[in-house]
């Protein structure tokens, strides 16, 4: 293990990984890995899940965002949009460094269900393990690590981490509910308050950051083994914060919030394929009016921090960037919102003024119009495009292979979709012989690897498959259901589902399509 030198997130993003030309990826949150405790984790098994990607001739990595969840489990919906989730930190890494018994893990209950994450027991559980660990690290036996931990503290403190610890430490004490709920001098952070509570609870703040320095040392080790294997590792930004937020509890006046830190109006999107009522998703909106008068620097400051986790970073809900929609708060449904104007490319020349080219995938998917298309197409940036929306019988949907572009990613489908075996069987009869008839798809062959290889054989510069297709699972492993709370992010990989067979066929695909590496 590097030193903390190697942990402390300085890594620039690496755009030799980047590869110009023809390449293909997997996506799989880390969560959906195989393990033995309960959920994915950044140990063996996301190392060996690399091992895996190149041995079918894979370029990239896609994985969901890695933040904290809270209520309805969503990543999309974290308490930080810096801090790693704690229940990704890996066990037995933690004992092979001796800071924790080999017995731990197993005294505690993390579910019975290798193919899916019971976060119930995570949530009761996890943190009593890792408690363990920091007890252990408290008797002062891990010199070396002791002084990574207090570099990483230094170096990290001031940008967000001491802001997150206390955030989830008077979180704590409040009995987990949401910031607006505290008591006034906690919600309206009055500093001689605060400080009295850092005296009062230093140890569970430290706890906190333990975490953290755990979360990134492993990270790190998983960025810089994908990195040597050649492995693109593509992160994913929400783009609006959470409402119990420590970015919305630090810097209400970014937000359209009233007096009292309710949002006068908050996130969602009109009806769409997904949902006739629209997705009402609730985060508080930006009041980008003060963004602007701070030349965007809250912004710059997010991304910045984003690509020193990943070496590219799709954009969830980019199209918001150009205009958003906005629902009064309190509507149950996403219907009665508006449209209003976002920053666009001002927002992006700001923080191409700080940092660079970067290296963006626009998530451009739901109600467009041809002022998103031309803000994207003026950044450069490449779009996506989703093959199970191609099928309309009508044949006028963009999404059809004749009718893509190079500069695009190619998704048989996205977290938010079914199944490529799921949507055969859900899908309208008519969508469906169409895309048999279009894609000559024959029994024999089988229906999922048809579409597969209908997605390999286009010609988009790149194409992701979900992990599910792979192994050819229906509904039931699907990750998340549009519009509803309950029951989503759960779905896991069994033990034995990264077979050499299965590298060996995916290889072949992406041979034939002309997306191995180094062979273009």
């Amino acid at each position: 293990m590097e030193s903390i030198a190697g942990t402390d997130l300085d890594t620039k993003y690496n755009f030799k990984l980047l590869r110009q030309g023809r390449k293909s990826g997997i996506l799989c949150h880390i969560t959906s890995l195989s393990s033995p405790h309960g959920i994915g984790t950044l140990g063996d098994e996301a190392l060996d899940f690399i091992d895996f990607l190149v041995l079918s001739g894979q370029s990239c990595w896609q994985v969901l965002p890695l933040g904290v969840t809270g209520y309805g489990d969503s990543p999309y919906q974290s308490v930080s949009g810096r801090a790693g989730n704690p229940y990704l930190i890996d066990p037995d890494e933690l004992i092979r460094e001796n800071l924790l018994p080999p017995d731990a893990p197993g005294k505690f209950n993390f579910g019975t269900d290798p193919g899916a994450v019971d976060f119930g027991l995570l949530w009761e559980n996890r943190k009593k393990l890792l408690w363990l660990a920091w007890e252990t690290f408290r008797k002062g036996n891990h010199q070396a690590l002791e002084h990574e931990f207090k570099v990483f503290c230094v170096k990290e403190d001031f940008v967000w981490l001491h802001d997150f610890a206390l955030f989830m430490t008077i979180k704590e004490t409040q009995g987990g509910v949401a910031w607006r709920s505290w008591p006034e001098a906690y919600k309206r952070r009055d500093p001689v308050t605060l400080l009295d509570f850092e005296q009062a609870h230093e140890e569970e703040l430290q706890f906190e950051k333990f975490l953290q320095f755990l979360f990134f040392r492993q990270w790190q080790r998983l960025r810089t083994y994908a990195s040597n294997a050649g492995i693109c590792i593509i992160g994913d930004l929400p783009i609006y914060a959470a409402e119990d937020s420590v970015e919305v509890w630090l810097e209400p006046d970014l937000f359209q919030l009233d007096e009292d830190f309710c949002p006068t109006f908050v996130a969602g999107c009109p009806p769409d394929y997904f949902s006739d009522n629209g997705q009402l998703w609730g985060n508080p909106l930006y009041d980008w009016e003060a963004h602007k008068a701070q030349d965007y620097c809250w912004w710059t400051e997010r991304m910045r921090f984003q690509l020193r986790l990943y070496d590219m970073i799709r954009i969830d809900h980019f199209r918001g960037l150009e205009s958003y929609w906005a629902v009064p708060c309190g509507d149950k449904t996403a219907r009665r919102g508006h449209w209003l104007p976002g920053p666009a490319d001002a927002l992006f020349k700001a923080m191409e003024r700080e940092l660079g080219l970067l290296p963006i995938i626009a998530e451009d998917l739901g109600y467009m119009t041809e002022e998103v298309h031309s803000f994207r197409e003026r950044l450069g940036f490449p779009g996506m495009k989703v093959l199970q929306f191609a099928f309309n019988p009508e044949t006028t949907s963009d999404y059809l292979p004749h009718n893509l572009t190079e500069n695009a990613v190619l998704y048989t489908g996205t977290h938010d979709n079914d199944t490529i075996a799921g949507w055969f069987v859900s899908a309208d009869p008519p969508e469906v012989a169409f895309a048999k008839a279009y894609l000559g798809l024959s029994e024999q062959e089988g229906l999922v690897r048809g579409m597969m290889r209908g997605a390999a054989t286009s010609v988009c510069q790149t194409v992701i498959f979900q992990m599910q297709d792979l192994l050819e699972l229906g509904d039931e492993s699907r990750m998340n259901r549009p519009g509803t709370v309950e029951g989503n992010w759960r779905w896991r990989m069994l033990p034995d589902a990264l077979t050499l067979e299965l590298a060996t066929r995916m290889r072949e695909l992406t041979r034939m399509s002309g997306r191995l590496p180094g062979e273009q």
